[in-house]
């Protein structure tokens, strides 16, 4: 990756960026003590972001989704979240900007989800929240599915955790057994994570010792968003999301499944435009100006979120 010929004169700016602290939001649990946590947050200076694209037409009419961020420039710190009454925590913290994949994907109460790569679990948290009746949450790593288990214990009710509302899995994504099944899929791949890679020296996959793991990355994300468009119904809508500003990460491996999906699987599926996310989210976020297929934000010192790559698709057939 050379992102210096990537993003030419403006790549210092965004190192400088990803080098400095990240901004976060504080995604408000609506099962605990929803009223009590946002009046405390707006005490502090912080707001919803999402109040404002409640209108849109891409949203869902009844999304009950709430993310508190603090205004540009503003670099203060959400305190730790409390248990409220019910036992459960106010909010979960994470960068705002990865409730962007969750809000394209516009899931109904009454539409199967699935989530192919979901640890550490804000995405399958926020899905939970906006009603998603049936929802399947699937990683990989047995051990970071726990951790997605742990997370749900302290954020959801009893009730809501049951095995006919939500099942955790831990398949191989790339290998997901399931076709035509689901209404909608989030296929949040794993790939090099480049805020965490510039800042964690510790199990940082641009070691040497993970250097074939990294050099089958787009391989492994091309399978996973294969996966999910095979997963789909036609008609439904798939999500594809990374944390990297890779282009080879990004729109080249929408490309390469697109292509492989109509040429090994006989499967069409189009680009969805979202160029009306960039609008409506742009007093929060910086977006890419001139990103071919999908939505890139990209880290900014007065909006240091990201970075984060979305691609919205929708099965044909």
């Amino acid at each position: 990756m050379n992102y210096s010929v990537q993003f030419g004169a403006v790549w210092p700016s965004v190192r400088i960026s990803l080098l400095s602290e990240q901004k976060y939001g504080a995604l408000i649990n609506s099962f605990s003590s929803a009223e009590v946590v946002t009046r405390g947050l707006r005490a502090i200076n912080a707001t919803d972001f999402l109040q404002e694209a409640r209108a849109a037409p891409e949203m869902s009419p009844t999304s009950s989704l709430a993310c508190y961020t603090f205004p540009r420039t503003d670099i203060s710190r959400f305190p730790p979240a409390r248990c409220g009454t019910s036992g459960l925590l106010g909010y979960y913290l994470l960068d705002a900007a990865s409730l962007l994949p969750v809000l394209a994907l516009n899931a109904r109460p009454d539409h199967r989800v699935l989530d192919l790569c979901a640890a550490p679990g804000g995405k399958t948290l926020a899905l939970l929240l906006e009603g998603c009746r049936y929802l399947v949450a699937n990683d990989a790593s047995v051990s970071h599915t726990n951790r997605l288990r742990r997370v749900l214990q302290s954020y959801v009710p009893r009730e809501l955790r049951t095995e006919e509302r939500v099942r955790l899995t831990s398949w191989d994504g790339a290998e997901w057994p399931e076709e035509a099944a689901y209404d909608r899929v989030l296929v949040d791949a794993p790939c090099t994570a480049d805020r965490h890679s510039l800042l964690q020296e510790e199990n940082n996959i641009f070691h040497r010792i993970r250097r074939k793991e990294r050099q089958r990355l787009p391989l492994l994300q091309t399978q996973l968003l294969l996966s999910g468009l095979r997963a789909a119904v036609p008609g439904g809508d798939v999500v594809y999301a990374t944390c990297t500003l890779s282009a080879l990460q990004n729109e080249c491996v929408v490309e390469g499944a697109l292509r492989r999906a109509a040429e090994e699987f006989g499967i069409g599926a189009e680009v969805q435009d979202l160029r009306c996310f960039q609008e409506i989210f742009k007093k929060t976020f910086n977006f890419q100006q001139d990103c071919r297929l999908g939505a890139l934000v990209m880290p900014h010192l007065t909006a240091n979120y990201g970075p984060l790559y979305l691609c919205k698709l929708r099965r044909l057939h």
